[in-house]
C-alpha cells in the first residue's frame, strides 16, 4: 500500500516522541520560533491538505485543530484561515458556531472575512436540517440572516466575486449601486483583498447551491435598503476596513504560501514575493530562537586571567568568582583573591603529591624466584 511522504514523516517524528508529550491531551504547546518544531508544523499541514483532496474533510479538520492546538495564541501557520472550510465540508456546524461563540470575544474572529461569511452560512445550512425541533430551525434562520447582513456591510467586495465564482449574474440594481459594485472591490485594502481572494479561492463552491443563492438574494436586497437609508452601521464599517486592514501579518502571508491558491499568492506584497521563500521553512519568524549557537564570552587572555584560561580548557563551563568584563575596584579585588586562593589550592595539592621509588631486589635472590617486595 502506498504511504504519503507526510505519513512517514510524521512516523518517524511520533517515535522520537517524549513520554508526556500527548497531542490528544490538547494541553501540549510547541514554539514555532524554534527551526527544530516547524518541520512537526509542516509534515502535519501537507498531511492534512492530502487528507482534504483525498475527500476525508472530517479527518482533516481534526488534524486542523491539532496544529491549532500546538500554539493557539500566536497560531504560526494561522489555521483560523482554514478550520471554518473544513468544518463545513465534514458539515460538523455545530463545532463552527461553538467556536465562532467562544472565541469572538478575545479574537475578534467576525473581523476575517471566512469567518464572517462561514459562520451564517453553518446557521442557515443548520437550519435546512429537519431533525431539529422547529423553534431552533426558526432561530438558527434569523441568527444566520442577522449575520450574512453584518458580513455584506462589513465586506462588500465580497459579494461580487462570489457572485462571479458561482456564475450567477446579479441584477442590475444590485450591479451598478455603488454598494456592491466595481468600487466596492477596488476600494478595500490591499490586505483585505488578500483575505478575500483565500477565502473565495477555497470555499467559494458551497455557496453554489439554489437554495443558499435565494437566501442570500434576500439578504442583499435589504442591505441595500439599509445603505440607501444612511444606517450608520455603514460608515462604521467602512472606518473600520481603513484602518484595520492595513498589512496582514507574517503568519497570514505564510498561510497564503503554503495554501498555493493562486489568487490569493497574486495578492502578496512585493515585499514577501520578493524574498527567496523555502518549501521546508516559509516565511521563517523575524524572532527566531538558535538552540546551536554558543553564547558569546570574553576571552580570559584578554584580561592576563592565564589560570582562568588553563582550568577553562580543561573545563569549558569554569568560570572563576567574582570574573566581571571590566577590571578594576572591588570587581578587580575579587579576582585577585580568587585567584590568590586558587593558587593557594594549587600548591597545597602538588605539596601533597609523593613519589616513591619501588625497592630494587635483592642482588642475592635468584632471578625469577620470589615476588616483589
Amino acid at each position: 500500500m502506498f504511504v504519503w511522504p507526510a505519513e512517514r514523516a510524521l512516523y518517524s517524528m511520533e517515535c522520537a516522541f517524549h513520554p508526556l508529550f500527548s497531542l490528544t491531551s490538547g494541553a501540549c504547546r510547541l514554539d514555532y520560533r524554534r527551526p527544530e518544531n516547524r518541520s512537526f508544523y509542516l509534515a502535519l499541514y501537507k498531511q492534512m491538505s492530502f487528507l482534504e483532496k483525498r475527500g476525508c474533510p472530517r479527518t482533516a479538520l481534526e488534524y486542523c485543530k491539532l496544529i491549532l492546538s500546538l500554539e493557539p495564541d500566536e497560531d504560526p501557520l494561522c489555521m483560523l484561515l482554514l478550520v471554518d472550510h473544513l468544518a463545513l465540508r465534514a458539515r460538523n456546524y455545530e463545532y463552527l458556531i461553538r467556536l465562532f461563540q467562544e472565541w469572538e470575544a478575545h479574537r475578534n474572529l467576525s473581523q476575517l472575512p471566512n469567518f464572517a461569511f462561514s459562520v451564517p452560512l453553518a446557521y442557515f445550512l443548520l437550519s435546512q436540517q429537519a431533525d431539529l425541533p422547529e423553534q431552533e430551525l426558526s432561530s438558527a434562520r434569523e441568527k444566520a440572516s442577522f449575520l450574512v447582513r453584518q458580513a455584506l456591510t462589513m465586506f462588500p467586495g465580497v459579494l461580487m466575486p462570489l457572485l462571479e465564482y458561482c456564475s450567477v449574474r446579479p441584477d442590475a440594481a444590485v450591479a451598478n449601486h455603488r454598494f456592491f459594485g466595481p468600487d466596492a472591490e477596488i476600494s478595500q485594502p490591499p490586505a483585505l483583498s488578500q483575505l478575500v481572494s483565500l477565502y473565495l479561492g477555497r470555499s467559494h463552491f458551497l455557496w453554489k447551491e439554489p437554495a443558499i443563492m435565494s437566501w442570500l438574494e434576500e439578504n442583499v436586497r435589504e442591505v441595500l435598503q439599509a445603505v440607501d437609508a444612511g444606517d450608520p452601521a455603514v460608515e462604521e464599517c467602512e472606518n473600520r476596513r481603513k484602518v484595520l486592514y492595513q498589512r496582514a501579518p507574517r503568519n497570514i502571508h505564510r498561510h497564503v504560501v503554503l495554501s498555493e491558491i493562486k489568487e490569493a499568492v497574486a495578492a502578496l506584497p512585493p515585499d514577501v514575493t520578493a524574498q527567496s521563500v523555502m518549501g521546508f521553512d516559509p516565511l521563517p519568524p523575524v524572532d527566531s530562537i538558535s538552540s546551536y549557537t554558543r553564547p558569546e564570552r570574553l576571552s580570559p587572555v584578554s584580561h592576563g586571567n592565564t589560570i582562568a584560561l588553563f582550568f577553562r580548557s580543561l573545563l569549558p563551563s569554569y568560570t572563576m568568582e567574582g570574573e566581571r568584563p571590566e577590571d578594576g575596584g572591588a570587581e578587580g579585588l575579587d579576582r585577585s583573591q580568587g585567584l590568590n586562593r586558587l593558587m593557594l589550592a594549587v600548591r597545597d595539592m602538588m605539596a601533597t603529591f609523593h613519589f616513591h621509588d619501588l625497592e630494587a631486589p635483592h642482588e642475592d635472590r635468584a632471578e625469577g624466584d620470589g615476588e616483589w617486595d
